[in-house]
């Protein structure tokens, strides 16, 4: 993604406008450190992350999940084969 200072976008903005309509977003900086990222109205929004839930109705725990392999558990700490 291309990067202009604030006097250079003031000076090409007609161009830099057709760009980001374009589909080409471009980010505006002053002094070096970017200050705003430039899109299209229509540019698709990034999706978000979802982190709690995100599996919902696509997995299923078994009832007994807090016990699974007890008993080798069980085996190992108590010792024996």
């Amino acid at each position: 993604m291309q990067t202009y200072n604030i006097h250079d976008a003031k000076t090409q903005l007609s161009r830099l406008v057709e760009q980001a309509a374009n589909g080409e977003s471009f980010i505006i900086a002053k002094a070096g450190k970017p200050m705003v990222k430039v899109v299209a109205l229509n540019a698709p929004e990034p999706s978000r992350i979802r982190r709690f839930g995100f599996m919902a109705g696509q997995i299923e725990i078994p009832d007994d999940f807090d016990r699974m392999g007890e008993e080798e558990i069980v085996q190992s700490f108590e010792g024996g084969e």
